[in-house]
């Protein structure tokens, strides 16, 4: 089994980080191809990089269908261009910001969402109420931690975060934390001791879920809304993502 993780942001550090996480915990077996696009932002901090983040994200989608993975995980916590990744994608598509909201349902009642910055709460609790799965999140909290901190040792990122968990479990009565990062995947299991809750991070997550879709033989639905796209030329820049004529799965 081959899964395509995908750092939609071009952070090469980050990407490795992220690489590393899932292969922690994939089954033997499994191999990890950990990319992140050429071009884009080199973080993704609110809904004006989402958007410069997903033209390359779909290549490398695009790319790993043409080698014939047997699932994609796209390693944004905002679970950037998902449903247009679904839409190209014949493999499933695992979002780690979906991912890790379903499987903090599965073991606690409430749980909050520790992220970066306070620009991304928007976009969270935007796909919390598109997954159904408000009511069950306590609320959605920013350490305000810019992503890129994650990476360097010298930042006081990792006790920002404990902090902000303390608080959770304090004044929202969380049962679990999710982790709204994937820069954050390293600090998981450390967490989770330190707090005594389930901390989860959304690429080991999305790794597992995706490990059972394939093992499910599970394919993405082309019948309605991730319907492939209809063939049409794009110009410019784009040209290279113009839909295609494919075949039925």
């Amino acid at each position: 089994m081959r899964i395509l993780v995908i750092n939609p942001n071009t952070s090469v550090a980050m990407t490795e980080k992220i690489g590393a996480a899932a292969r922690a915990v994939a089954a033997p077996g499994t191999e990890i191809i950990a990319v992140n696009p050429a071009d884009g932002p080199v973080s993704i901090e609110g809904y004006y990089d989402e958007a410069f983040s997903v033209p390359g994200l779909l290549a490398e989608i695009r790319k790993g269908e043409a080698s014939g993975v047997s699932a994609h995980v796209i390693a944004c916590f905002d679970d950037s261009g998902l449903e247009a990744a679904r839409s190209l994608a014949s493999a499933p598509v695992i979002g780690i910001g979906e991912a890790a909201f379903h499987l903090a349902s599965l073991v606690a009642h409430r749980f909050t969402v520790v992220t970066t910055l306070s620009r991304s709460i928007a976009a969270i609790e935007t796909n919390l109420m598109k997954y159904g799965l408000a009511t069950r999140c306590a609320r959605v909290r920013a350490c305000e931690v810019p992503v890129l901190a994650l990476d360097d040792p010298a930042s006081n990122a990792s006790a920002l975060i404990s902090a902000e968990i303390e608080h959770a479990k304090r004044e929202d009565r969380a049962e679990a934390i999710v982790l709204g990062c994937a820069g954050m995947a390293d600090l998981a299991a450390r967490l989770t001791e330190e707090h005594g809750l389930p901390v989860i991070d959304g690429v080991a997550g999305a790794v597992k879920l995706a490990e059972a879709c394939s093992a499910l033989s599970l394919k993405t639905s082309k019948i309605g809304a991730y319907a492939a796209p209809q063939p049409k030329p794009y110009l410019g820049a784009f040209a290279a993502l113009a839909p295609q004529h494919t075949k039925s799965p």
